[in-house]
């Protein structure tokens, strides 16, 4: 049976969601072809057929990563952004949570275009939030500093054991620490 244009783009894009979850349960390296496919309810042997490369599927999974966030963001102030992504609720949702505190390590050690779709997704992280606050000087600075605390946040509580008080104090010290600082509050 032939296969539609409209069923393989359905396809294709059912395996960047999958993987996008998957990257971020496990780990780039920890989520191989074979059970990629199968999470996605395909065969192994079409994976090919929709990609060049297992690079090219990161890249693009890593921008649907950083396209859902951005969607759940949407409406958010940044008080809320900020009291959501240091909350135990994203800390423990790793497959829907940040894909930047989900893989900015194993980027780092990937090629040029996994590193081009963060840059590009954390860009994108700072056009939000910026409309978000205060305007005036500093504020590109000050939202790359509430970013890079939060993802930092995010990912040192989630090296510590689930059930760990430590990995609460952390969220909980970082998040009433951009939250006094007043640039981050929106104007009124």
């Amino acid at each position: 049976m032939k296969v539609t244009k409209a069923q393989v783009q359905a396809n294709r894009a059912r395996v960047v969601e999958t993987a996008s979850v998957l990257f971020r349960e496990r780990g780039y390296d920890g989520v191989g072809i074979a059970d990629l496919m199968a999470a996605a309810g395909l065969t192994h042997g079409g994976f090919y057929k929709h990609f060049a490369s297992k690079t090219e599927l990161l890249a693009e999974a890593s921008s649907c990563g950083f396209a859902q966030g951005a969607a759940k963001a949407e409406g958010m102030s940044a008080v809320e952004f900020v009291k959501h992504y240091l909350s135990r609720e994203h800390r423990d949702m790793r497959g829907e949570g940040c894909t930047m505190a989900a893989l900015c390590a194993d980027a780092a050690r990937q090629p040029e275009s996994i590193k081009t779709a963060f840059a590009s997704g954390f860009e994108s992280m700072l056009a939000t939030l910026a409309q978000q606050t205060c305007e005036g000087d500093g504020q590109r600075a000050r939202c790359i500093e509430v970013i890079a605390q939060v993802v930092g946040a995010l990912m040192l509580s989630r090296a510590c054991p689930d059930d760990s008080p430590f990995a609460d104090e952390i969220l909980d010290v970082c998040r009433a620490a951009v939250l006094t600082k007043p640039s981050l509050r929106p104007s009124e």
